[in-house]
């Protein structure tokens, strides 16, 4: 779970506080109320997350969605700190799902639903705080029943860094390639060297991909790959597409483009490994690289030059390119779900920052809504 997930909950209880409010003749929560509650979300979620890495662990770490979102909307909907607390440790009383769907062999649709689940759930538990119900104040430490015993091997919660405003400056937008983040800059690198290898894949021996920990862990899979989802989770797929075809767009995931048998076989003949380098740059502060390298061998003993990419579009690093495609992107989306007049008011509005900060909370949803 990205904690811009949290934005189902904290959108829905801002939208309701909103009419509330403006019911009983008070002042509305703003939009620019909305992403101060989202930037503490991102700082929340991003320091658990970044300090005790739960995705090397045998639990889904969508779970840290239900807790932020407990206890952002708990604060929202006005709780005293002894309902903050109450809440969020029922949230963490919750435990936490399986990481089973992400990874082979049963990658699948729940993880595309997990996450809306997991916010919905923190609302529930804000409501439920701010109506009495009792908080468990050592879910986390106890021993032997507690969360660190029972789910991560007994290894105790770190939380080194403060919140502040780290995890926003550094967010990553995923707008380069409909791709797993770790493998997006293994996409540039293919589509780098898509012209050298085109006309010469019946001759590939080998494709070196060179990548970080992390996406060993989640996304390098060998083997049959049943459906969108698994393709999607597997760097290899997502290498050969742009090296055959010169692109990757979500089409490319449907059976339809994964029956060519020119796929199975490169991805047969590619080997990935860990670059220590990369995973050590993956993890430092002052960088957060997702680095990958490609370089493909041909039967002739030739090869490509290696290609390395250590920044996705979407980071800190490369915003002056990401930006327009999060426009881009925005764009899309929007003129699919509005009507053409309703979705340049509402393009114009987010041309306007300042407005679009005082707006009200219930008059920006009723916005976006198809009308």
């Amino acid at each position: 779970g990205h904690p811009f997930n949290n934005l189902g909950g904290i959108l829905a209880v801002a939208d309701y506080l909103s009419r509330q409010a403006v019911a009983a003749g008070g002042a509305a929560l703003t939009v620019r109320d909305l992403l101060t509650a989202m930037i503490k979300a991102h700082e929340i979620q991003e320091v658990i997350a970044l300090d005790n890495a739960f995705e090397q662990t045998t639990v889904d770490h969508v779970f840290l969605v239900r807790v932020t979102s407990t206890a952002v909307t708990t604060a929202m909907l006005g709780g005293t700190v002894e309902q903050i607390i109450n809440a969020v440790s029922d949230a963490w009383v919750d435990g936490t799902a399986l990481r089973a769907d992400r990874h082979a062999l049963d990658v699948g649709s729940r993880r595309s639903w997990a996450p809306g689940d997991a916010t919905s759930r923190g609302v529930w538990h804000a409501l439920s705080a701010m109506r009495g119900e009792m908080g468990h104040s050592r879910v986390v430490s106890a021993r032997s029943p507690g969360f660190c015993d029972v789910l991560v091997q007994g290894r105790r919660l770190a939380h080194a860094r403060p919140c502040g405003s780290y995890a926003m400056e550094n967010v990553l937008f995923e707008v380069g390639h409909p791709a797993e983040v770790h493998g997006q800059t293994a996409v540039e690198c293919a589509l780098q060297l898509h012209a050298a290898v085109v006309d010469r894949i019946d001759q590939v021996e080998r494709v070196l991909i060179e990548s970080q920990a992390a996406a060993m862990r989640i996304i390098d899979r060998t083997g049959p790959l049943d459906s969108p989802a698994d393709r999607n989770r597997c760097i290899r797929y997502m290498t050969a597409i742009p090296l055959i075809f010169g692109r990757l767009q979500v089409e490319d995931y449907e059976d339809r483009v994964a029956s060519d048998p020119r796929l199975d076989a490169l991805r047969g003949r590619m080997t990935v490994s860990e670059n220590p380098g990369f995973s050590r740059d993956y993890h430092a502060a002052d960088t957060r690289a997702v680095a990958n390298a490609v370089q493909v061998m041909f039967s002739d003993g030739s090869a490509s030059p290696r290609v390395q990419v250590d920044f996705p579009i979407g980071h800190r690093r490369r915003r002056a390119e990401g930006i327009p495609l999060l426009l881009r992107k925005f764009d899309r989306a929007a003129a699919e779900a509005l009507p053409v007049q309703q979705y340049l008011r509402v393009r114009r509005l987010f041309d306007d920052p300042a407005r679009l900060d005082r707006l009200r909370v219930d008059q920006f949803m009723a916005e976006l809504v198809r009308n």
